[in-house]
Order: structure tokens, then sequence, then C-alpha cells
């Protein structure tokens, strides 16, 4: 899996819980994925004026035909907000039924980046999670507070 440095959003949220939200879109042709992961990348470059957004990285598993966000929000009202957005319903519609999509939520109460990035990595991994690890996914896991 490739990951996308973080980026930072507006909202800073240190000693604060924070809403954690992880996206994976799996396409069902190969013609799709560069153009979802585009998609995504332009939407990545709001983050920093994004209302509630603390941070996010994006990642892209292109063997597998998988890519998607993990992001960091201030609260659950923000995170509604994004998806109400008119540039993220849009590109939503424009990629309905394209692929399949599944996402989770959690709350972290005093998160640091590789705290979030690995358990973003279980669910994304699911029974390869084991393979992930072999392969160094755990590697290098950071201990740094969600900040700029």
């Amino acid at each position: 899996m490739l990951t996308s440095r973080w980026k930072a959003g507006g909202a800073l949220a240190p000693g604060s819980p924070v809403l954690v939200s992880v996206t994976e879109f799996t396409a069902h042709a190969a013609r799709d994925l560069p153009r979802v992961h585009l998609a995504g990348l332009r939407l990545r470059r709001a983050w920093p004026d994004m209302p509630g957004a603390v941070g996010m990285w994006l990642w892209t598993a292109p063997s597998r035909l998988r890519c998607g966000s993990v992001a960091v929000w201030r609260d659950e009202a923000a995170l509604r907000e994004f998806v109400g957005w008119a540039p993220h319903v849009e590109i939503m519609r424009r990629f309905r039924g394209r692929g399949a999509i599944r996402s989770v939520t959690w709350e972290e109460h005093d998160p640091t980046r590789g705290g979030v990035l690995l358990r973003a990595g279980r669910f994304l991994a699911g029974a390869q999670a084991d393979a992930d690890a072999a392969a160094g996914t755990e590697a290098g896991v950071s201990s740094e507070r969600l900040s700029r």
C-alpha cells in the first residue's frame, strides 16, 4: 500500500478527541482507479481550508484496484459537512457503479499519526494484516501527535 504524506487541515486538535474516517474504494476495472485517485488528490488540495479537518492521508494499492483516504476530523459534524460538500458529492456520483466502497469511523482520544495509520491499516488489510506487517507496513510507525 502506498500512502501520501500527512496533509494538515486547519483544525488543530492537541489534547482533544478526534474522529477518524477511513474509506476504501475498490474499482471494478483497472482503468477507473487512476481517475478515482486523481479525484482524491484534487480534494486533498482543499484540505487546509476544510472546516473541521485536522489532517489526512491518501492511500492506494494499485495491484488490488483499491484506493482511499484516512481522514482525521474535529468531530462528526465536520465529517458530515465534508460528505455533503458539492465537490465530494459530484465525485461520488461520477464514480457510483464503478466500484465498491466501504468505510469505518472511530473516535481517538489521544491520537498519534502512527497509531491512526496502524489501526486504519488493520481495517484496510482485513485478512492480509499479517502479510502486510511482514512486508513492512508497520515499520516506521510514528508517535508524532496530530498537528502541522
